[in-house]
């Protein structure tokens, strides 16, 4: 599959004044330097009861009358529902087919920044899911290379320093943006000696923080001065507090990565993966779907859920990643899906049954 710059095409990328508007994060001050962009998280909440367990969150009991009637277009998230780190969910393979011979449009929407989408694409493969096609995946890497090109930030004449892996990089690459860092600096290290300096490249406008398995001292010191010095925007792939890198045990997430940059910044990031609407925008747009008929899957609640509640979408919980039941229903939780599962192989349980 040809990966080409015509994916960015502006006349696809275009959604009326809401087009690729990235969420900043709720206690964000005036002063924060994000382009005056409204927070999503701060009208996350809902009212709930004070019941132990949260009575507004249903449990789906009838797929076919709930759910699969009510809706054209699923967009899952890929790491707890489609695969857990390198191990595809059982069962997966056979659910999206079914899914597709019932006329269901299907799209993966990954927060993950690693890959780009092509790398996706060869890890559908890898994973058995040949049948999903490049067009179907979007990735963070993409959204944050589709928030550059929208901002016409290649018109500046600027370079992205970048904290993360090739994902990042191949992306920027497509659509020609020119940028220094990421695997490039992966066992660079600072002088700290007496009069020790980090010069930067004074071209920098931009730093992409995404998630990076050798982000080091380097790396930071080189987003702060860039973002402090410089003016550069701080912009994140994703705030996920954690991530499957195995099906072993949770990894801190790009969380931990943005919150580093926070930290010795004091400001906040321009942040384009989920929950922020850029890539339902994108969607909407391409493909002239009903939002009122997209279903969110997911396994995270401030960031899956919430990108279907923020966006008019319907929304469906699934609890074969990072969230529990016990923290679903706790009445601490203020963010809803319409229904709740197991997993997507309960979208089809009866027809599963019966054939077994």
């Amino acid at each position: 599959m040809k990966f080409s710059r015509t994916l960015f095409s502006s006349s696809l990328l275009m959604a009326g004044a809401r087009a690729f508007s990235p969420t900043r994060p709720a206690g964000i001050g005036r002063n924060s330097r994000s382009l005056g962009i409204n927070s999503l998280a701060t009208t996350a909440s809902r009212a709930f009861s004070s019941s132990p367990l949260n009575a507004n969150v249903l449990k789906l009991s009838d797929p076919q009358g709930e759910l699969l009637d009510q809706v054209d277009v699923f967009i899952f998230d890929c790491d707890g529902v489609i695969w857990r780190g390198d191990s595809l969910i059982p069962g997966i393979p056979e659910t999206l087919e079914q899914l597709r011979q019932a006329g269901k449009k299907c799209f993966f929407v990954t927060n993950n920044s690693t890959k780009s989408r092509a790398g996706y694409k060869k890890k559908f493969d890898g994973l058995g899911l040949n049948t999903v096609p490049a067009e179907e995946i979007f990735s963070s890497s993409f959204a944050a290379a589709a928030y550059l090109e929208q901002t016409n930030f290649k018109e500046t004449n600027k370079k992205v320093y970048v904290i993360g892996e090739v994902g990042i990089c191949e992306e920027l690459d497509l659509i020609g943006v020119p940028y220094i860092g990421g695997p490039a600096d992966n066992d660079k290290q600072p002088d700290m000696g007496p009069g020790g300096k980090m010069e930067i490249d004074e071209d920098v406008g931009a730093v992409i923080v995404g998630f990076d398995r050798m982000v080091n001292y380097y790396k930071i010191q080189y987003a702060q001065l860039a973002i402090n010095e410089l003016g550069a925007q701080f912009i994140a792939t994703n705030l996920d507090a954690v991530t499957h890198l195995t099906d072993a045990q949770e990894w801190a997430g790009n969380g931990s990565m943005v919150g580093a940059i926070k930290g010795c910044t004091g400001h906040e990031p321009i942040v384009v993966g989920k929950p922020s609407p850029l890539m339902i925008d994108y969607l909407e747009t391409k493909y002239g779907m009903d939002r009122s008929r997209i279903c969110m899957v997911g396994d995270r609640l401030d960031t899956d859920v919430l990108f279907g509640t923020e966006n008019g979408l319907k929304s469906l919980l699934v609890l074969s990643g990072v969230t529990t039941e016990e923290k679903l229903l706790s009445p601490e939780n203020s963010i809803t899906p319409d229904y709740y599962t197991d997993t997507i192989n309960d979208f089809f349980v009866e027809s599963k049954t019966a054939a077994s």
